[in-house]
């Protein structure tokens, strides 16, 4: 084995079979792991969420019951509100798929959209958070060395999710749970001792609240409340990757996730509710280079031996539950990816798999774009968390506005309580919409706008390569009506093919039109020299084929069918034909494999491939086609055989 290749399997991992029938079982989440994995995010909100919230009260601090309050409802709302998205759409996809089915393409475009800025601000918003709570431990001249920190975290991470879903989650499983039992301790023992100053707090803040109302009225009162819980919105990011990663969850599918959202709801609600009463009843003052977590858990623990130890551990617990939660951000990101792919809105590179059954490619775009947003704000967390929280709200408007839609149109045949439904996810839309036009209003001109403007841009983008898609797919099925023979259905006799003889090899992909194209041009240009035909194929398992079993038997199908169909043809017309079909991630890889297979057999093969070359051949054509013949040829040039390229314009 080269050394490349020793590197690689070292640090990525052995391949995996996608057709091992214990690899869908190996490669699922369980609900356990899947709070872990996918609830990082959301509970790592707790680290700066209710901080950006306390913190907008200003003077006003005892108005934070309201928003504790109001956070732990909103929490458990929206995963309410997923838990529906969950049964309806047990494949995965969440949010984007939601609005696809129930509203439209389009809508789930701006959906899917708003979920690739939302997943990639994510990884940027936890890895700068989690290196903001290490470096509070440290002295503030460290400071300059944040943003490198930061970029060691990125990249040390796409390694790590290179070797698959679930050992990404196992590795980091320990400082979830040290997080989970530390800070739940810390939140219960903080209140219980300070426990005298918990029953005054319900009056004062009533009190207070009266002396406001009086003083300027109901709505500057309202709008202070409600700016400073728009501005804590960012706690409840997090709450749609299980929804978006059902297909990863171990069986029964829908069980599973709704057992994962509980638990997530349950430890974000209590999580972030604690620490905002923490605040109440401690009263921390921001400290330069230090989060109001630590100064309020410092308060907590004092200055003894075991409370500086104990708030190092707390610290370095927030700064590894980060790391974590940035981690969610490329569990679930490259599979909305996957998913837009699939429709043709993202290029179909995105829906590979890996040797290790991971979207290779999505990773790598998640990761360099959330270096690009960190590098450019310099790891500026609160920048980061206005960019970060507006998106969220579009997925979540979006998602309850289509289960609504479901609900009313659904009526006649869903479940006799379709009515409480529909009534649950209309008053979860209002709530969710209302904090988006909120967070939208407050952030516009402090930064919301780039978010705006990029996922604009990538909604452009996407339009952009669903209309080239279209375009190619019209020129494709006009190629295979116009090139399909008729199959006679007498029996033929077939000839044995006489290894020894001129034999062409002929690589066909999934356009039936495109295969008959290149035995066309190869019966035409050597009339009467080849004396053999080998057809063949290999079958990509993707996202979409790695669904389930029935998906990868179907794609199998497919692939054989169409080969069938190319030996039958020839039969009968007397030339003596047969099919080589390989399957697995890596179309080159198994083409390559097959051609070397056919090399042995018959060794006066020579290869045939079409090349599509597309009248606008400009970027985006070429980052949206894999050059499978270009590549395929330099690897077989290496073995001594020859392909011959046939192009074809369309």
């Amino acid at each position: 084995m080269a050394i490349g290749s020793r590197c690689k399997q070292l640090l990525f991992g052995n391949p995996l079979n996608p057709f091992n029938p214990s690899i869908l079982r190996h490669a699922s989440l369980v609900a356990f792991l899947a709070w872990i994995g996918l609830g990082a995010d959301g509970l790592s909100s707790s680290c700066y969420g209710p901080e950006e919230a306390f913190i907008a009260l200003g003077t006003h601090t005892h108005f934070a019951l309201y928003i504790a309050i109001a956070t732990a409802i909103t929490v458990f709302v929206i995963s309410l509100g997923y838990n529906q998205v969950i049964e309806l759409f047990p494949s995965g996809g969440g949010g984007y798929k939601v609005a696809t089915q129930l509203l439209g393409p389009y809508v789930g475009l701006v959906s899917g959209a708003a979920l690739i800025v939302d997943y990639v601000l994510t990884i940027a918003v936890s890895t700068a958070s989690s290196m903001d709570a290490f470096f509070s431990m440290l002295p503030k001249t460290a400071l300059g060395y944040k943003l490198f920190a930061e970029v060691f975290i990125i990249f040390l991470l796409i390694t790590l999710n290179m070797r698959g879903m679930k050992e990404s989650i196992k590795v980091l499983m320990p400082i979830f749970l040290g997080f989970v039992f530390v800070h739940f301790s810390l939140i219960v023992y903080g209140i219980i001792a300070h426990r005298h100053g918990i029953w005054p707090i319900i009056p004062q803040t009533l009190q207070q609240t009266n002396n406001m109302i009086a003083l300027v009225g109901w709505l500057p009162f309202l709008g202070l409340v409600v700016h400073a819980y728009s501005l804590g919105s960012g706690t409840y990011t997090g709450l749609e990757a299980v929804s978006n990663n059902v297909n990863r969850l171990r069986e029964p599918r829908v069980e599973t996730g709704k057992w994962a959202m509980f638990y997530m709801a349950t430890s974000l609600s209590f999580t972030a509710g604690g620490i905002i009463l923490l605040y109440l009843l401690w009263t921390p003052h921001a400290l330069v280079g230090q989060t109001l977590n630590a100064v309020v858990f410092h308060s907590i623990l004092g200055d003894s031996h075991f409370g500086k130890i104990t708030l190092l551990i707390t610290l370095l617990l927030e700064a590894g539950l980060l790391f974590v939660a940035a981690n969610t951000g490329f569990l679930a990101g490259p599979s909305v990816l996957a998913n837009m792919a699939i429709d043709g809105w993202m290029p179909n590179r995105f829906r590979h798999l890996s040797t290790r059954l991971v979207v290779q490619n999505g990773l790598i775009l998640f990761g360099l774009s959330a270096l690009a947003i960190l590098v450019w704000c310099q790891g500026e967390v609160a920048l980061l968390v206005v960019l970060y929280s507006i998106n969220v709200f579009i997925t979540f408007s979006l998602s309850l506005l289509g289960l609504s839609v479901f609900w009313i149109t659904h009526r006649s045949s869903a479940s006799p309580n379709w009515g409480w439904r529909f009534l649950f996810s209309l008053s979860a839309f209002f709530i969710a919409a209302s904090i988006l036009v909120i967070t939208l209003f407050t952030k516009l001109q402090s930064g919301g706008w780039l978010t705006v403007t990029i996922t604009c841009a990538v909604v452009a983008l996407c339009l952009m390569i669903k209309r080239h898609y279209k375009n190619v797919a019209k020129k494709l099925a006009e190629l295979d009506t116009q090139l399909k023979q008729p199959i006679t259905e007498e029996p033929v006799q077939p000839l044995v093919p006489d290894p020894h003889l001129p034999t062409a090899g002929i690589l066909v992909g999934k356009s039936l039109g495109v295969g008959m194209h290149t035995l066309l041009c190869v019966l035409r240009m050597f009339p009467h020299h080849f004396k053999n035909l080998v057809f063949i194929g290999a079958g990509t398992v993707d996202v979409q084929s790695f669904s389930g079993h029935n998906a990868l038997e179907k794609m199998r199908h497919e692939v054989n069918t169409t080969l069938d169909y190319f030996v039958k043809y020839c039969r009968q017309y007397g030339i003596p034909a047969e099919a080589y079909s390989g399957f697995g991630t890596d179309t080159v890889e198994e083409l390559n494999s097959l051609a070397e297979k056919v090399g042995e057999n018959y060794p006066n093969c020579i290869f045939f491939s079409s090349k599509l070359v597309f009248k606008h051949d400009n970027w985006i054509t070429r980052f949206l086609h894999n050059e499978t013949p270009n590549t395929l040829q330099r690897q077989l040039h290496l073995q001594g055989k020859e392909l011959v390229i046939i192009p074809m314009r369309i």
